[in-house]
């Protein structure tokens, strides 16, 4: 997405019915800022993460594939489908393989971050 486009129409139908609502999102373009205060960084495909590596190399160890700790052994390592441009069930599609991600995502980070504290 260009820098400054907003969610798209299914993005924001699944969210909102989800009880979620994030009407001032606006995409943006990585850079070395948000890298730098990130403590983990999720693509959503390999050739997304070697990318974020290629350009921000140090920055690569914290560079993981969205899909790298799945519990499910159909979705490790396994892309995620970008849905962008497509109808609404790709939309629920990645919607689906990212909830079955998420939980595990969650218990690593919370192995691995340190908190800097005050």
């Amino acid at each position: 997405a260009a820098p400054g486009m907003p969610a798209s129409k299914h993005t924001t139908a699944i969210l909102q019915e989800m009880g979620l609502h994030r009407d001032d999102f606006s995409s943006r373009m990585l850079d070395h800022e948000m890298l730098k205060a990130a403590t983990h960084v999720f693509a959503m495909s390999s050739h997304h993460a070697a990318a974020i590596e290629e350009e921000f190399p140090e920055h690569a160890g914290k560079v993981y594939l969205v899909s790298e700790f799945a519990a499910d052994d159909n979705l490790r390592g396994k892309d995620v489908s970008d849905p962008f441009g497509q109808g609404r069930a790709a939309y629920e599609e990645t919607l689906h393989d990212l909830k079955k991600m998420l939980p595990s995502i969650l218990a690593y980070i919370d192995q691995t971050w340190k908190n800097p504290g005050p």
